[in-house]
């Protein structure tokens, strides 16, 4: 099923309205839907490097508006598609471990789960769900999302086509080693702020 969608999404970038589907595919993929932007940002980049940093920006603004809508979805919805949308992806022990963090560390957990390849609608659901203040929340996802998005369009415009098949390839390995830098920082961060 996934890799059919998948397949389906990559057409989408030859299509006359790819920058309208890019956007939707960003905002879907914040509350509810499986497959990253990504897969729909890097060919349209490859196709136009002129507007790899327009696409970037299409795609942080539709990844944090449906991010906005899954805050919703867990602050006022929970109970009903919440909890499918969770179970849906087998992700029920993650969000019981993802409360106990957000507890501690709040939406810097968001800032972190936004560039990484962890599914980012059961944090836009959670942090609803948790009463996350909703200002802090959207400045985290669109800096976290904007990086992410903005990153991949930097290396594309900057090293071309031949970056198509390293970023696809190493893209989860590069944005698990930086998550890990990000979580390493900010538990140094509020342990120094301890002090």
């Amino acid at each position: 099923m996934f890799k059919e969608l998948y397949e389906k999404v990559l057409k989408l970038a030859a299509h006359p309205h790819a920058e309208m589907w890019l956007f939707a595919v960003a905002f879907a993929e914040s509350s509810f839907f499986p497959i990253p932007p990504d897969v729909l940002l890097i060919p349209m980049i490859i196709v136009n490097f002129d507007k790899a940093f327009r696409y970037a920006l299409i795609c942080t603004i539709g990844s944090v508006t449906g991010g906005i809508v899954g805050f919703m979805l867990g602050a006022y919805f929970y109970d009903t598609i919440g909890t499918s949308i969770i179970s849906f992806y087998g992700m029920d022990g993650a969000f019981a471990k993802f409360s106990q963090w957000y507890a501690e560390y709040d939406v810097y957990i968001v800032g972190v789960a936004g560039f990484s390849p962890i599914p980012y609608k059961i944090f836009t659901i959670a942090s609803g769900m948790l009463q996350a203040d909703m200002t802090r929340f959207i400045i985290a996802s669109a800096i976290s999302r904007g990086a992410r998005f903005f990153i991949i369009a930097w290396l594309l415009w900057r090293g071309g086509s031949s970056f198509k098949g390293w970023i696809e390839h190493n893209f989860k390995v590069i944005t698990m080693v930086v998550s890990v830098i990000l979580i390493v920082v900010i538990v140094l961060l509020k342990f120094m702020a301890e002090l």
